[in-house]
């Protein structure tokens, strides 16, 4: 799916409340559908996979699933697998081809226990979830949570690399689900106005900048890297799942503008990823439209703050 520019322009216009609004009864559309599609395979396993790369809004989207379940009458659980990654070690971790860690990497993460953990589940058994801690990139003694599925509940384990051969060649009866901003934005003379991963950047620029204390410059430096990962270790793995769901909104460009235009439009010269200075410039294209329209329920306010869920 593809979006246009001039008819994004004219609804920001026009009607930005009602914009929004149709924009997002589509994603919640999408979010429903999926829900009935998880509640069709529980028969085979309870067991949901989601991943999909930076800045794609997984979070929110397991909470509506969530949410989307238990009006359903089925319970849900988001089991995060940043929990299951490995303790760093120097001489077993991986390492990129400059030598550098790559901390993008698989093999970086516990896949032994994790598909333990879901044969457990599917088996109606107890496990014992572990915690890992980022500040001294190991695994802490004590488990982050215990988890035992009843009846009509389900497990949704959301990371980069949930759709891993490693997770779906062992459990290919998991539900499989990816999530990304995939529609470009078009101009009227057929060229890209805006891409999707144009817009994940925005998010993380923003949301790192808001809410992580990371100076934007910082998160561009890292930007080519994570593009790499996800080249490497997720795009090839997207067509394995049961959905690939659409998180991009027409309008978010528009919302998105007076908060990140200030912070992308100075690209330090060092930074060698070129598409890198496309993308404020391109802001400039879009009607703003004001933050206060934006509902607090909003996949975006993940990215922008002031939402109802807790992150």
């Amino acid at each position: 799916m593809a979006f246009d520019l001039e008819e994004i322009n004219r609804a920001a216009s026009d009607d930005p409340a009602g914009f929004i609004a149709e924009c997002d009864r589509i994603y919640a559309e999408r979010i429903a559908s999926t829900a009935e599609k998880i509640i069709e395979n529980m028969a085979r396993s309870p067991i949901v996979l989601l991943s999909g790369p930076s800045g794609s809004g997984k979070t929110t989207t397991a909470m509506k699933i969530r949410d989307e379940l238990s009006s359903r009458g089925v319970k849900s659980h988001s089991i995060s697998m940043d929990n299951y990654f490995k303790t760093v070690r120097p001489e077993t971790v991986p390492r990129t081809e400059t030598g550098e860690p790559d901390l993008e990497s698989p093999l970086c993460m516990d896949m032994e226990l994790l598909n333990e953990h879901f044969s457990m589940l599917s088996r109606g058994e107890r496990i014992f979830v572990p915690k890992y801690e980022f500040a001294r990139q190991m695994r802490s003694i004590e488990p982050s949570q215990s988890l035992k599925l009843g009846e009509r509940e389900v497990a949704i384990f959301e990371g980069i690399h949930a759709l891993n051969d490693s997770i779906t060649d062992v459990h290919p009866e998991a539900f499989k689900l990816y999530v990304s901003a995939r529609s470009n934005i078009i101009s009227d003379e057929g060229e890209y106005a805006f891409k999707g991963t144009w817009l994940r950047l925005t998010r993380r620029v923003v949301r790192d900048h808001l809410f992580r204390g990371a100076d934007p410059v910082e998160t561009m430096r890292m930007w080519e890297n994570v593009r790499h990962g996800e080249i490497r270790n997720i795009s090839p793995f997207k067509n394995k799942a049961n959905v690939q769901l659409d998180t991009a909104f027409g309008y978010e460009p528009c919302i998105m503008r007076p908060i990140a235009e200030p912070l992308l439009c100075h690209v330090p010269e060092d930074i060698p990823y070129q598409e890198l200075r496309q993308v404020g410039p391109a802001l400039k294209s879009f009607v703003t439209i004001d933050l206060k329209y934006l509902p607090e329920d909003a996949m975006l306010r993940e990215f922008t703050g002031g939402g109802i869920y807790e992150y």
